[in-house]
């Protein structure tokens, strides 16, 4: 029982009490029967199912408790749990990237499984998972942060160095490099970024705002830095270095940049950590991930997924056993390895990971955890991040348009955050 022995006692008895006798919640026999089962709605980022699936053959073999998958596209995931709710059938455990849209449907996980779970993740998102009580309402279940993948091969061929482990470019060095190899390969860009508002964040985080403060509860966007970022990337889809059709033509819908990367026609590619299993297996040529670059700060922007249940659920201790379970250090430090995902523990964090592929790329997000504003952390798990962060997309593809300015965009952007908030609140 490798993983329970990593729990508390305390909590390694409530996971056991779903498979003893007569331990139903009615204490009866039917009752013992429905709790040796639970269902878990989720969607997969690729790697990390078969990792999932491998730790819940774990947790049954020493629990008793089968655990149903429910896998569903994301594109679906809120409209399905939506209409579960409603329909008195929600999941005893899901998996979000949101838990805004849901938080009066969430189960308070520290009811079951407070020793093991209290003070135990990042605390960039304390503010978001804990209810108006003090409530848990969700677990950060993997971490991601956003970076710069880089084209080696183009670097090397361009004679352009790239950034030292610990010295990061400044952004003027990192287009300025690229630039050189985008000249000297013929790409058609230099600099690739993803169509999302959650990339843009990791721009404006360098430049030295965000959406919100540290504590993600008043909007903090100082317009003139905003402004300063919004220049720049202006100015880098009008000269040709980053691909301005690729935001004009998306609209306000996410669009990825990773065929950009992957067709060669732009040696740097703004994403993130999760592409590190994705190019393992689709990149030709060689790549590797550099650290983030600093303007007025360094690091980068955090995002991640989350694990809830509900007050619905009849099995509600059992839910949080799995949780707790799935979430424990040596669980995280498994998916982590398996799926190349970070970890949201803190003994983790400080402990580190070893990845038995591409450890060296995933070595560089791990460190830029450290390097990111503790701001970065309270505005993306803001719960009034998400319509924050599509009205910026909108507000960028405006400018490129030639519709505003880079201050109205950012002064625009300022009043979507007070109004998300406000909705929010």
């Amino acid at each position: 029982m490798r993983h329970l022995r990593a729990l508390p006692a305390a909590a390694v008895a409530v996971v056991l009490a779903a498979c003893a006798p007569g331990s139903g919640a009615g204490g009866g026999e039917t009752e013992q029967n429905d709790d040796d089962r639970l269902t878990y709605l989720y969607f997969t980022d690729g790697p990390d199912e078969d990792a999932t699936r491998a730790l819940i053959e774990e947790y049954e073999r020493e629990t008793g408790v089968t655990v149903e998958l429910q896998v569903v596209p994301f594109d679906s995931l809120e409209q399905r749990l939506q209409a579960r709710l409603s329909g008195d059938n929600a999941p005893d455990v899901a998996r979000l990237t949101d838990i805004a849209p849901f938080r009066g449907d969430l189960l308070d996980l520290g009811r079951f499984q407070g020793e093991a779970l209290d003070d135990t993740f990042l605390d960039g998102a304390d503010s978001y998972v804990t209810g108006p009580e003090g409530e848990l309402l969700a677990v950060p279940s993997d971490l991601t942060m956003n970076g710069p993948l880089v084209n080696v091969e183009q670097f090397e061929a361009a004679g352009v160095e790239l950034p030292a482990p610990g010295d990061p470019w400044t952004w003027d060095e990192m287009v300025a490099a690229a630039r050189e190899v985008q000249e000297h390969a013929g790409t058609q860009n230099a600099i690739a970024m993803d169509v999302s508002g959650h990339r843009f964040s990791t721009m404006l985080s360098q430049y030295g705002t965000g959406f919100f403060n540290a504590e993600g509860t008043e909007v903090a966007l100082d317009t003139d830095l905003a402004t300063a970022a919004v220049e720049r990337f202006a100015e880098l889809n009008a000269s040709g270095a980053m691909p301005s059709d690729l935001w004009l033509q998306a609209g306000t819908r996410y669009e990825g940049a990773n065929e950009i990367f992957l067709a060669e026609q732009a040696p740097v590619y703004l994403s993130g950590n999760w592409q590190v299993s994705a190019f393992a297996g689709d990149a030709t040529f060689e790549w590797a991930a550099v650290p983030n670059p600093c303007q007025e700060r360094c690091g980068g922007f955090p995002g991640g997924k989350f694990m809830v249940s509900f007050e619905q659920s009849a099995r509600q201790e059992t839910a949080a056993g799995f949780i707790a379970f799935m979430n424990s250090r040596e669980s995280q430090e498994q998916l982590a390895q398996e799926a190349n995902f970070l970890p949201t523990r803190k003994d983790l964090i400080d402990a580190g990971v070893t990845y038995p592929e591409r450890d060296a790329d995933m070595q560089v997000f791990l460190d830029d955890i450290a390097a990111t504003p503790e701001a970065a952390f309270a505005t993306g798990y803001s719960p009034a991040f998400g319509a924050t962060a599509d009205a910026a997309v909108q507000e960028l593809s405006r400018v490129l348009a030639g519709e505003q300015s880079p201050r109205e965009a950012a002064e625009a952007i300022r009043a979507a955050a007070e109004s998300a908030l406000g909705d929010a609140r």
